[in-house]
């Protein structure tokens, strides 16, 4: 007769979920880990490696940024210029960028003197590379985006099965729950590097996966916003139009988009963040005018939209509108990708977003070596099993 089988616990079970998402998931992680490390301290490193950005602050009066993109113009025929960004320390960066046909380049002026320092297809810079690959997987973006939001879905799945499977039984085996047996065998500590570094990094990391998927899913986006709103719908962004029957009504010995930058400027002439100007491209555009006091982080950013026609400030209902204006959702949502890289804490939080990266993309190959030890003690019964 057959034995009766007995049943398998719950976590039994679970450690399967966990074994074959992993296996699943396992190579975009290691991936989205690595080059999530990479990107950690992407502005600290351009600074050191490309000096043209860097540039000293003088005592003279600023270039208005319609003659800043003339002379970007010039430089780079042919191509649409997108926004103008000042930032105290730093050169002008005329930034060109276009879907259809598709570019991406930077021209840096001193804004001093109008001299061109550099200019810069971004389609061959190396973090613009590697950002593609961690977005996209070097894939057309309706392929590959749901391809690694897919995998870090699984990725958060497997933080929660882990932090069950970890759970320790007893309080005896709480100890070794914490800490690393580093004088034990080469596989002991493989163990304890999975279960006891994956515990810690899991508090960290599910914020940078989670604010991942918001980037990547759109219905997982409107669902964060409707949690921390209480219940309302995220209006979406929409781009802001000038009145062109009032063409004729303004008269003006400047252009509109200088005439708004410079009255930033007298507003607040010691002004130390950025200030990034969206000079219109045609009649029908508005003026768009970011000011960030915060060039480190991007949520803090106070946008506003003038009418080029008549200078009127066009008000918005979505959530990159006048900061002062925005509910905790707004910031919420507008934080999301300083939350993703760490910046949101500053320098200290970068370090800890890219530790906890490493660590996360050793944990699909911490895991596969458990996995294989534990088949080969199958075959071996002789083998001492870990505890």
């Amino acid at each position: 007769m057959f034995e009766k089988k007995k049943n398998k616990p719950l976590k039994y079970w679970i450690g399967k979920i966990h074994l074959w998402l992993g296996l699943t998931s396992g190579l975009f992680v290691c991936f989205l880990g690595i080059t999530g490390c990479i990107l950690a301290f992407e502005r600290e490193i351009e600074n050191v490696t490309q000096p043209y950005r860097n540039l000293e602050v003088q005592n003279k009066a600023l270039l208005p940024p319609t003659q800043l993109k003339q002379i970007a113009d010039k430089a780079l025929p042919n191509k649409h210029a997108h926004s103008i960004t000042y930032q105290p320390g730093k050169a002008t960066q005329v930034v060109y960028y276009n879907f259809n046909p598709e570019y991406y380049y930077i021209v840096f002026v001193n804004q001093y003197t109008g001299e061109v320092m550099k200019v810069k297809n971004m389609n061959d810079d190396f973090f613009r590379i590697v950002i593609m690959g961690h977005y996209y997987l070097w894939l057309p973006p309706t392929i590959g985006q749901p391809i690694l939001t897919s995998a870090t879905l699984i990725f958060v799945l497997l933080l929660i099965s882990g932090l069950i499977l970890w759970w320790p039984k007893n309080k005896a085996a709480t100890k070794q729950r914490f800490t690393v047996k580093w004088n034990a065998k080469w596989r002991r500590v493989n163990y304890d590097f999975h279960n006891v570094l994956g515990f810690y990094i899991t508090w960290i990391i599910i914020f940078v996966a989670l604010s991942g998927m918001v980037m990547g899913f759109q219905w997982f986006s409107k669902s964060v916003y409707f949690v921390t709103s209480g219940g309302k719908s995220l209006t979406e962004f929409s781009e802001t139009f000038s009145d062109t029957t009032a063409k004729a009504k303004l008269k003006l010995n400047t252009s509109a988009a200088d005439k708004i930058w410079q009255s930033y400027l007298t507003e607040d002439p010691t002004f130390q963040g950025s200030l990034d100007v969206h000079v219109p491209e045609n009649e029908k555009a508005s003026i768009e005018i970011a000011k960030n006091p915060d060039p480190e982080t991007y949520w803090k950013s106070d946008y506003r939209y003038f009418d080029q026609h008549s200078l009127k400030e066009i008000e918005v209902k979505h959530a990159y509108g006048k900061f002062k204006n925005t509910s905790v959702a707004d910031k919420i949502y507008r934080m999301n990708f300083d939350i993703h890289v760490g910046s949101i804490a500053g320098l200290a939080g970068k370090v800890i977003a890219f530790f906890a990266s490493l660590i996360a993309a050793s944990m699909p190959i911490t895991g596969v070596l458990i996995w294989i030890g534990r088949k080969k003690k199958k075959k071996n019964p002789a083998v001492a099993e870990i505890k």
